[in-house]
């Protein structure tokens, strides 16, 4: 062997076999290669739910990421970080996965039409940036969107769900946190073969017009097979629905009705309750002189979600964190924006995969709930109040009148009021020793028994708003996206809300086919530099960064030098 580079050596072919081996290794590395995740947080691993979707890809999936250009700091991390996730997904899936990023300021490929025209007209309304430059101020549109394409199917992914327009080191952090599982959702829905079934319950005086179109046309019709059900005339729910929700019924549901509930629970059956409990809506607000009296709908609910481990209060939440409402203070017909303490904005305190990284969601009349003893079933709160809050009871007065002053913040001292509460277990039947005969000889002339337990484990969600996953309509019959406020929307103080990302994080975590909840269960830990320590010990650090190496480099050609004379010195 030695030989043999000797032979090369002397031949002068060194540099040929260098060239040829180095190109040789970056091959080999191309194919074969791997990495070691030093974070603690695995912050640079796929889950192992991840990996099984991107190996089993029959097709190409292409993405397309609108994070292409000269950004502020915050989001060109988040742009780089977004590479990175995806360049981890090729590597995975190889040739069936490719991404680029694209510039909103470039031209539809075969158009005159800018991307960042067509993203508006789709609703992917543009960040509004104000950075200073040498030449003054500049406004700058940021899009944090992608598109994902499979086969014939596109469908968006949310990039940035910061709760601020000068996005901040933990929000980047939440991104990056998010940005596998947003990716990886959107890819395993594009390629089911079967969509999952949504059922959407009325009959019982729940909303089916222009409030429902978010909900209904945009979301529930576009990602699931979508049907609706009438539990007035339908003997059974079917068991075939993977989700039954149930939203703002305003008419009392019969012992029949929750018998059909009850059961499709018992047979693995998901339900999701929007329920409000308490008759308050903003247009009777408008329309009664600026009051109305809050008042028990009589739903007959409270059985059946007592039950199952949740009581719906007849009480209404009021919080300094709100959301606007516009007020005519001086009763001269000039109105004015002010906040509305029966609009509370949950901001979700991350403690379950549904809430994990979400921006602010806003509620409407909102009632509290309470979590009671139910045996064998886990309750976790989704939704909560600010530690600025205040329940009121019925019947309860609501007046305009109560904008004119400032709100006694004294009166606003609860913390954590529940809203929304995920329960999971074995749940126990409402008709375990109540079922009459008629009921059972109901249930057996539709072929069906009766369960007195789930056959499995279950979860159902129970949410005290209906108004939350509804939208508003402006200007006749336009609908606006659900979370928006119908009085900022268009202006400078327009705000998206999360609540349609709340909802479809509630579908996901009940349908889970994929079990993909791993890759939303990564937790990246913040690890900011401690800004006095910094100021302290700067001028320090910036003398051994200048200092060291140059000795390093002293101390390496003073042992040359000595290792090269001892060799050379004659004896």
């Amino acid at each position: 062997m030695n030989r043999m580079i000797n032979m090369i050596w002397k031949s002068k072919l060194w540099l040929l076999v260098t060239i040829v081996a180095i190109v040789a290794v970056n091959w080999l590395a191309s194919l074969y290669h791997g990495r070691i995740d030093f974070t603690n947080e695995k912050r640079f691993t796929l889950s192992s739910p991840t990996k099984k979707v991107l190996n089993k890809l029959d097709d190409v999936v292409k993405v397309e990421v609108f994070l292409k250009g000269d950004f502020p700091s915050g989001f060109k991390k988040l742009a780089n970080s977004t590479g990175e996730t995806l360049q981890q997904f090729k590597e995975i899936a190889g040739k069936n996965f490719q991404y680029s990023f694209i510039s909103p300021d470039e031209d539809v490929e075969g158009t005159n039409v800018k991307w960042a025209d067509t993203l508006s007209a789709l609703g992917f309304y543009p960040i509004n940036l104000t950075s200073q430059v040498k030449a003054g101020q500049q406004q700058q549109n940021i899009y944090p969107v992608a598109f994902v394409h499979y086969k014939d199917k596109v469908m968006p992914v949310m990039l940035y769900q910061g709760k601020t327009k000068a996005i901040t080191y933990a929000e980047i952090n939440s991104a990056e946190a998010m940005m596998e599982y947003n990716f990886i959702s959107v890819i395993n829905k594009l390629q089911q073969k079967e969509k999952p079934i949504v059922a959407y319950a009325v009959g019982n005086g729940e909303p089916t017009g222009y409030n429902t179109e978010d909900l209904v046309r945009n979301t529930l019709q576009q990602e699931y097979k979508f049907f609706t059900i009438n539990l007035n005339t339908q003997p059974v729910v079917p068991k075939e629905f993977n989700v039954l929700v149930l939203v703002k019924p305003t008419q009392p549901f019969s012992d029949e009705e929750k018998l059909k509930l009850d059961q499709y629970v018992m047979n693995g059956g998901k339900l999701i309750f929007f329920i409000d409990k308490l008759n308050a809506e903003l247009d009777s607000l408008q329309s009664k002189k600026g009051e109305v009296v809050a008042y028990d709908r009589g739903l007959e609910l409270s059985d059946l979600l007592f039950k199952y481990g949740a009581r719906i209060n007849a009480d209404l939440i009021m919080d300094l964190q709100c959301d606007f409402l516009p007020f005519d203070v001086n009763s001269n017909g000039q109105f004015e924006l002010l906040p509305w303490n029966y609009f509370p904005v949950f901001e979700t305190k991350s403690n379950h995969v549904i809430n994990k990284n979400l921006g602010f969601v806003s509620g409407r009349f909102v009632n509290s709930i309470d979590t009671v003893g139910a045996e064998g079933i886990k309750k976790t709160i989704l939704l909560s109040s600010s530690p600025n809050s205040r329940t009121i009871g019925t019947p309860a007065l609501i007046s305009v009148k109560e904008n004119v002053n400032a709100p006694q913040n004294e009166k606003f001292n609860k913390a954590n009021i529940p809203a929304a509460v995920l329960l999971e277990g074995k749940f126990q039947s409402l008709f375990s020793n109540r079922l009459s005969q008629a009921m059972s000889d109901s249930l057996k002339s539709y072929g069906a028994i009766f369960m007195s337990q789930c056959i499995a484990d279950n979860k159902m969600i129970v949410v005290a708003d209906g108004d939350l996953v509804l939208n508003s309509v402006v200007k006749g019959n336009q609908a606006i996206p659900m979370g928006m406020n119908p009085y900022t929307y268009g202006t400078q103080q327009e705000f998206a809300f999360a609540n349609k990302d709340f909802l479809q994080n509630c579908l996901d975590y009940l349908i889970n086919s994929a079990n993909l909840s791993e890759a939303k269960a990564k937790d990246y830990t913040l690890r900011l530099l401690d800004k006095n320590k910094v100021d302290e010990e700067k001028s320090r650090w910036q003398l051994v960064n200048l200092i060291v190496p140059v000795l390093l480099i002293i101390l390496f050609a003073a042992i040359y030098q000595a290792l090269r004379k001892r060799k050379y010195t004659l004896k």
